[in-house]
């Protein structure tokens, strides 16, 4: 009889214990889910500042180089960006009241304080100087998405094993729009003046290479569909252009607004599969929080 009370006690605690388990698990996804929402608009609304930057930066390097023709657009994306920066601030408000927030609201100030003295500047900076102080607050920006994205998105995803998804949405896919921008910038710069120095080449040919494997990381997630297509036969062109009309010894054989076309064309099917990517996301978050997820024992 001895013998017997322990298996007893043994089948009905560990049920029980089990049981709180899932019921613990399930409460914390649904909490998670209930404020996904709010997260991946803040991802989307950060991805929209990259995005912005990173066409201010090609129009910059294009008329620095001597390109007047690009001033106009210029002083438009320099207004729509300082259009997002009261969205950006309620985001990083949100952010705050969350426990150990990606961005606060004084990272956005300084952020939007050194934007205006980048834009202050910028006639007096060599295109080149343009370009690194642009990529340095773009690499601001995408450090907070992918803190987001980490922090907030992935704990959901792997409960329900849709981690590439997270990863393509939060810092894959922006990386891989980055590195386009800055072909993009030096490329526009290349074209403008006619002519590719040694570090220009050398960088677009690594820019070039390394969005290529970013690509292949990127539709290992499987959850690009036909816009998977679309970028790589984009950036296929993209390649195709800069090796060669931009890298040859007997010049550049390619007008700037061409080959910023050319570029842009690429980023935004890039954007197009991350904004898939989180409306993919959203909807997952809705069905966690509608029925709980499926837990394993």
């Amino acid at each position: 009889m001895t013998t017997v009370w322990p298996l007893l006690v043994f089948t009905l605690i560990v049920p029980a214990l089990l049981l709180v388990r899932r019921l613990y698990r399930r409460r914390q996804a649904r909490r998670s889910a209930q404020g996904i929402g709010p997260v991946i608009e803040s991802c989307r609304h950060l991805l929209t500042l990259v995005v912005n930057l990173q066409q201010h930066r090609g129009l910059s390097s294009a008329w620095l180089s001597g390109d007047a023709g690009f001033l106009p657009r210029l002083r438009q994306k320099q207004l729509e960006i300082e259009g997002l920066f009261p969205i950006l601030m309620q985001a990083a408000r949100n952010e705050a009241q969350r426990h150990a927030p990606c961005f606060v609201g004084n990272d956005v100030a300084l952020f939007a304080f050194r934007w205006r003295s980048l834009v202050d500047t910028l006639q007096g900076k060599s295109a080149e100087q343009s370009i690194a102080e642009h990529s340095h607050m773009i690499a601001q920006a995408l450090d907070w998405l992918a803190a987001l994205g980490e922090a907030r998105i992935e704990p959901l995803a792997m409960e329900t094993e849709e981690i590439g998804r997270a990863r393509n949405f939060a810092y894959r896919l922006p990386a891989l729009a980055e590195a386009l921008g800055q072909a993009r910038a030096i490329g526009a710069g290349v074209a403008a003046r006619r002519g590719c120095s040694p570090v220009a080449r050398v960088r677009l040919m690594f820019l070039v290479s390394r969005a290529e494997a970013l690509l292949e990381q990127a539709t290992q997630a499987n959850d690009g569909g036909p816009l998977t297509a679309r970028v790589r036969a984009s950036l296929q062109q993209m390649a195709r252009t800069v090796r060669t009309s931009m890298l040859l010894s007997d010049g550049v054989r390619i007008a700037p607004e061409e080959y910023f076309g050319i570029a842009t064309q690429v980023i935004d099917a890039v954007i197009a599969w991350v904004d898939q990517s989180g409306q993919m996301l959203h909807a997952l978050a809705q069905g966690a929080e509608e029925s709980g997820p499926a837990v394993r024992a």
